[in-house]
């Protein structure tokens, strides 16, 4: 039997109840109905002041610390913000700027935001996108933002087409875990992946995907190339 999913989401949500931890649930729930999944949320907004310590010392409390350790290790990751004057709220941005250089590379990642208005949707692709892939991570190709329209319960057919899209992201998101996960076993030899930070080291060290040796029935894009052109 396949090992679960390492899935742990990210929340920037500020209030109590927060449709940013909602959305948040919601897509975990999703990608768990299509890769078995253990869960673990980070709601950033219990770490607030440990993120403002770290910025300005340096130094991580156990709290904080044991969050990032999360983060870097997980075999996927969902994270959700609230839109704040058009981008990722500060406390989104401050969490993700005090990870280790190089921590997510190769780690698949779902995008989603909320917002008070379809007008900001745009977020996900002129803010939230760019930052994670300068961080190297895979993200899924679909990205989920939900306004507040689309939790009213006049709202049938927002509500519906949000549904679809949670649901199309969580397929997306779990399917590139499982491939990310299958081929590292493919190329390590080793039940699990063990990602290695570029440049830094093989399988084994901290960090990012391992570097890709030839695999079993996959043919190397150079000899594909040389017999296209023959």
């Amino acid at each position: 039997m396949a090992q679960p999913l390492d899935l742990v989401v990210v929340t920037a949500g500020l209030g109590q109840p927060s449709s940013t931890r909602l959305l948040a649930d919601r897509l975990a729930a999703a990608t768990a109905r299509h890769a078995p999944a253990e869960v673990r949320t980070v709601e950033l907004r219990g770490l607030a002041t440990a993120v403002a310590h770290h910025l300005l010392t340096g130094f991580p409390g156990a709290e904080l610390r044991d969050a990032l350790d999360a983060v870097a290790g997980a075999d996927a990751l969902i994270v959700v913000t609230p839109v704040f004057s058009g981008s990722y709220s500060g406390l989104f941005k401050s969490f993700f700027d005090v990870l280790e250089p190089g921590a997510l590379t190769g780690t698949p990642v779902l995008l989603a935001a909320t917002g008070g208005t379809a007008r900001h949707s745009l977020v996900l692709e002129h803010a939230l996108r760019p930052l994670f892939a300068y961080l190297r991570a895979l993200t899924a190709p679909t990205a989920v933002y939900a306004a507040t329209e689309d939790w009213g319960t006049g709202a049938a057919a927002g509500t519906e087409a949000l549904a679809e899209r949670v649901e199309r992201a969580g397929r997306e998101l779990a399917g590139l875990a499982e491939a990310v996960r299958g081929r590292t076993r493919a190329v390590t030899g080793q039940a699990y992946p063990v990602r290695a930070a570029d440049g830094q080291g093989g399988p084994g060290a901290p960090g990012g995907v391992p570097d890709a040796g030839p695999v079993d029935g996959l043919v190397p894009f150079e000899e594909q190339l040389a017999a296209l052109r023959a």
